[in-house]
C-alpha cells in the first residue's frame, strides 16, 4: 500500500490518512471516524482470451477528431519498443485492429479507381480508334482528380471510404465534357477536309462547345450542394463524399475548357475516321436508326408501355426495406450478450470463459477476447452482468466451404444457448454507433419508460416473445 509518497509502516500512519473534508475544510482523517473498513476493492470486471483463462486487457481510446489510422500506426510503433522490455513469459497480443479494415476498404476503392479510369480509356480509344485524340480523354481524367486532392488537404479532408467514394462517383462524369469536345472537334475536320487550317478548326469547335459544356458541368456540380446542409450523424458521414464529388467535377469543368483545347491543338494530327467508316458506330447506327424510326411512329404505344413498366415496379418497391446505412462487414464479429444482474465475479468468470471456449472451437475464428463488466477507466460505464466479445474471423479462403457470415452466426447462436443470457450479434464500429445513437446495443430495442415500476415490467413481460 502507498500512501501519499511513501509506504504505511505502522497503524499510525493509517490513522493519518485524511479521508474526507469538513463543511469549512478541515480535513477529517482516519482516526476521526468511528468504524473503518480496510480491504481489497471490489472486482467489476475481468477479460478472457480464447477461453483460455483471465488476461489483463489494455484498449486504446482516441481523441477526436484525429485519423484512426495515425493513433493505430503510431501505438504499434510503441508496442515495438515496449516489447523488448516485458518480463519472459509474456507477451502482447493484439485482440481487435481496426487498421486492416481501414487498409482494406480504401485499397477497394483505389482499385476501383484504376479499373474505372482504364475501363474510360479503353472505351474512348474503341470508339474514337485515334490513339492521340484517346489521350486528350485518358490526361484529363488523372489530373483532374490529383487537383481535387489539393482542397481536400487544405481542408483537412482524409482519403476515407466516403471521400475516395466520391471521385469514384464522379469518374464517368468527369471525362463527358472532354468527349464531347473531341468529337466535336472530329466533327469539323471531317467537314473542312484535308486542305483545312487545323488550328482554327479545333479552336473554333472548342469555342462552339465549350461554353455549355461548362455550365451543363456545374449544373451537376452544383446537385450535391444539398448534402452539406446535413448535420448530425449524416453530416459526417456524406460530406466528405460530397466535398470530393465537387472538387473533382469543378476541376473537370475547369480543365474541359483549359487545358482540352490545348491537348487536342498537339495531339489532333493524322488520319480521323469519321462515323460512316468507323466500324463499331456503324453497326449502332444500324441498331439504333429503325428503333428510334418505331418509337416515333408508334409514340402513344411507346408512352403507354414506358408508363405500365413504370407502374409493374410500384408493389416491388413498396416492399424494398430502408435503411440509413447499410454495415460494413468489418471481419469481426462482436458478441454482447447480457446475464443477470447482481451476478458475482467468479461466475461470471467462469461464464465469460465457457463461452470464448465456444467461440474458438469454430474452424473460422482466429481469436476470442472477451470482457465483462468494466475495466478501470470512466470511459467504461459497463455493469458486471454486460459482456463484449470480439470474435476476430479468419480471411474468407480459410473458411469452410459453403460456410457463410449468416450461418456462421447462426451455428454459433444455437451452441451459445444459455439459460438468462440472450444472444446479441453485431459488429463493432456498428454497435458503437447505434449506442451512441439510441442507447440500444441491438439492431432493434423498444425503450419503455414510465413512473411506475410494475406496469414497466408488467408491459415488458407482456413483450417478450
Amino acid at each position: 500500500m502507498v500512501r501519499g509518497r511513501g509506504y504505511i509502516k505502522s497503524v499510525a500512519d493509517i490513522e493519518s490518512i485524511p479521508v474526507a473534508v469538513d463543511g469549512d475544510g478541515t480535513p477529517v482523517f482516519v482516526r476521526d471516524v468511528a468504524h473503518v473498513t480496510i480491504g481489497p476493492d471490489i472486482r467489476r470486471g475481468l477479460v478472457d482470451l480464447d477461453g483460455k483463462g483471465e488476461v489483463v486487457g489494455g484498449v486504446v481510446v482516441m481523441r477526436y477528431g484525429e485519423s484512426a489510422l495515425g493513433v493505430i500506426n503510431r501505438v504499434k510503433r510503441k508496442l515495438e519498443e515496449v516489447k523488448s522490455s516485458l518480463p519472459e513469459g509474456v507477451k502482447l497480443v493484439i485482440t481487435y485492429d481496426r487498421s486492416d479494415l481501414i487498409h482494406g476498404a480504401i485499397g477497394v476503392l483505389k482499385e476501383t479507381l484504376v479499373k474505372e479510369s482504364l475501363v474510360v480509356s479503353l472505351i474512348v480509344i474503341l470508339f474514337l480508334l485515334h490513339f492521340r485524340s484517346a489521350l486528350v480523354v485518358i490526361l484529363i481524367l488523372p489530373i483532374g482528380i490529383l487537383l481535387s486532392f489539393i482542397p481536400m488537404y487544405y481542408l483537412g479532408i482524409t482519403s476515407n471510404i466516403m471521400s475516395l467514394g466520391g471521385i469514384a462517383i464522379a469518374i464517368g462524369v468527369m471525362v463527358d465534357a472532354a468527349i464531347v469536345m473531341v468529337e466535336n472537334a472530329h466533327k469539323r475536320l471531317e467537314q473542312a477536309g484535308e486542305g483545312a487550317d487545323k488550328f482554327h478548326v479545333i479552336v473554333g469547335a472548342a469555342k462552339e462547345v465549350g461554353k455549355p459544356l461548362f455550365f451543363s458541368l456545374m449544373i451537376v456540380t452544383i446537385s450535391f450542394l444539398p448534402i452539406f446542409t446535413l448535420e448530425a450523424q449524416e453530416g459526417r458521414l456524406f460530406q466528405p463524399l460530397a466535398f470530393t464529388k465537387t472538387f473533382a467535377m469543378f476541376f473537370a469543368s475547369f480543365l474541359s475548357i483549359t487545358l482540352a483545347p490545348v491537348l487536342m491543338v498537339l495531339l489532333l494530327r493524322g488520319k480521323i475516321r469519321s462515323e460512316a467508316r468507323h466500324p463499331i458506330s456503324r453497326i449502332l447506327i444500324f441498331l439504333y436508326r429503325p428503333l428510334v424510326k418505331g418509337v416515333l411512329r408508334f409514340r402513344w404505344t411507346t408512352l403507354f408501355l414506358a408508363t405500365g413498366v413504370m407502374l409493374a415496379t410500384i408493389p416491388v418497391f413498396q416492399k424494398l426495406g430502408s435503411e440509413f446505412m447499410p454495415p460494413l462487414n468489418e471481419g469481426v464479429i462482436l458478441y454482447m450478450p447480457g446475464s443477470i444482474p447482481g451476478i458475482s465475479i467468479t461466475t461470471a468468470a467462469r461464464t465469460l470463459q465457457m463461452q470464448d471456449k465456444v467461440l474458438k472451437s469454430f474452424p473460422e475464428v482466429l481469436r476470442v477476447f472477451g470482457k465483462i463488466g468494466r475495466g478501470t477507466t470512466a470511459t467504461d460505464t459497463a455493469p458486471l452482468n454486460m459482456v463484449e466479445t470480439h470474435i476476430t474471423l479468419k480471411p474468407k479462403d480459410q473458411w469452410r466451404p459453403g460456410m457463410t457470415w449468416d450461418k456462421l452466426i447462426q451455428e454459433m447462436n444455437r451452441k451459445l444457448q444459455m439459460p438468462g443470457i440472450p444472444n446479441i450479434w453485431w459488429m463493432p464500429i456498428q454497435t458503437r454507433i447505434e449506442m451512441l445513437a439510441t442507447g440500444i446495443r441491438s439492431v432493434l430495442g423498444i425503450k419503455i419508460l414510465g413512473p411506475d415500476l410494475k406496469v414497466i415490467e408488467k408491459i415488458g413481460i407482456s413483450m417478450e416473445p
